[in-house]
């Protein structure tokens, strides 16, 4: 059952890391994100749709697919953000929400304020991106 948040709620380092209060804040935060990117997708479509390419000229028609293609390519990052969302939402479920899946540690409130979907502390992500880099480059 969700519980109730305070009106203008933020979670702070003053109370547990992950208590019912954040688990609700950050639940909410993601559901409402994940709303959002699902209306602007199927208002995409719709546009999509409803638009027809029946432009005489060459110029004014590349023009609509640039605008289209360029549209289509943010929707499609947008369809990759909501399964890390969907992903986050079940890791909330389980109580793991919040908590570096590499190091165990918690990844802390701004963090995970700036970027909900977070897996991991920023430590790790960086050693993570390092090691990334250094086998790119072999």
């Amino acid at each position: 059952m969700p519980s109730r948040l305070p009106k203008g709620y933020r979670p702070s380092e003053d109370e547990p890391f992950m208590g019912k209060r954040q688990r609700e804040f950050f639940r909410r935060k993601l559901i409402g994100w994940r709303s959002k990117l699902l209306r602007e997708s199927t208002l995409t479509l719709d546009e999509l749709k409803e638009s027809e390419n029946n432009q005489p000229d060459c110029a004014d028609r590349a023009s609509v697919e640039t605008g289209r293609f360029l549209e289509l390519r943010t929707r499609d990052r947008e369809r990759k953000l909501i399964s890390k969302i969907d992903s986050a939402l079940e890791r909330l479920a389980g109580k793991t929400y919040g908590y570096c899946e590499e190091t165990g540690e918690p990844i802390g409130l701004k963090r995970l304020l700036a970027r909900p979907v977070a897996t991991m502390s920023v430590e790790a992500q960086e050693r993570h991106e390092r090691l990334e880099k250094t086998h790119n480059n072999q």
